[in-house]
Parts: structure tokens; C-alpha cells; sequence
């Protein structure tokens, strides 16, 4: 399958609990992270909870 680039672009301070565990379930835990991961469904929806605080990169 192929892959998927997750950066984090901003700070999960003052965001609800359940976004800042999502974002720790992807692997991002500073600013300026980069993560890469196998694209399923289920990465998709945690990408799509958390869109605002991450970008896809290519």
C-alpha cells in the first residue's frame, strides 16, 4: 500500500482531549514533526479530526 506524509503545524494546547490523543495515536507529539505511515481508512479519519493542527505532505 502506499504512504502518507503527516506533518503537525500547530500546538494541541487549548484543543479538547480527544484531539490531543489522536494526535499522540499518530505519533506527533512537537510542532514541526513528521511522521510517515501507511494510508488506510482509519488514518484518514484521524487525519480528518485533527486537519487543523496537521498537514499532508505529498
Amino acid at each position: 500500500m502506499a504512504t502518507i506524509k503527516i506533518k503537525q503545524i500547530k500546538s494541541k494546547i487549548g484543543y479538547p482531549v480527544d484531539q490531543k490523543r489522536t494526535l499522540e495515536a499518530l505519533g506527533l507529539r512537537k510542532i514541526g514533526q513528521e511522521i510517515e505511515k501507511e494510508d488506510t481508512p482509519a488514518l484518514r479519519g484521524m487525519i480528518r479530526k485533527v486537519h487543523h493542527l496537521v498537514t499532508v505532505i505529498d
